[in-house]
């Protein structure tokens, strides 16, 4: 069977623009091209704890490797370079996947200077949740006084530059709550570094049991 077209509509992106307050973002209601969802769901990697997990280790059928082939491109990287005016040549890109969340989830915080670009993509179905909605927020003191929410509809993107003061988060929630994040990281050691940290972790939540209440 041959690979399937393209999963990410580029054009989506391009057309985007970028908000400047608080701090450099763009968020898309939808990025994933017509009828590629439910393959990419159906062939999301098994995942029934809560965290970041590394691609290392899991097992994906073709849809979402057809994801992550778009992700990895040359393509994704010159679009989402251009869209916020950054040289990302020859910068370490690390994908992670999560599949469940748990309540501490979600906490105010920016990211680590490590992190040049963030990148969320969201693949549940429609999200009719109060919690699990990306807010960008104007500090980090108040998930209130947000500038956007993103919901974790199916093919929702968000994307926003490493910053100090780049403070994200969302309410609680438990539960099933699909998204791959892509990270363009500052240096190789970095990277590694990183990723050691994810597969440590991954590998302490493969040992305890993970229990939680649906909503």
């Amino acid at each position: 069977m041959g690979r399937m077209t393209q999963a990410i509509n580029f054009e989506a992106i391009e057309a985007a623009s970028i908000e400047r307050e608080p701090f450099d973002f763009m968020a898309i209601p939808n990025i994933l091209n017509p009828s590629h969802l439910a393959a990419i769901r159906a062939d999301f990697p098994v995942i029934d704890k809560p965290g970041l997990y590394p691609l290392a280790g899991l097992d994906y059928g073709p849809a979402f490797g057809t994801l992550l082939d778009d992700v990895q491109s040359d393509q994704f990287r010159t679009v989402i370079a251009q869209k916020f005016g950054i040289d990302l040549e020859g910068l370490p890109l690390m994908v992670t996947v999560r599949g469940m969340a748990q309540r501490k989830d979600g906490r105010i915080h920016a990211d680590s200077k490590h992190k040049v670009i963030t990148c969320l993509l969201y693949l549940n179905e429609r999200w009719d949740e109060d919690g699990g909605r990306l807010r960008m927020l104007r500090s980090a003191h108040d998930l209130e006084d947000y500038a956007a929410e993103i919901p974790a509809n199916g093919g929702s993107f968000a994307a926003f530059r490493g910053t100090p003061h780049a403070w994200h988060g969302h309410h609680p929630y438990v539960g099933e709550r699909r998204y791959i994040m892509f990270n363009w990281i500052r240096s190789d050691a970095a990277l590694k570094h990183h990723q050691w940290r994810h597969s440590l972790s991954a590998r302490a939540k493969a040992l305890l049991p993970f229990f939680y209440k649906g909503h």
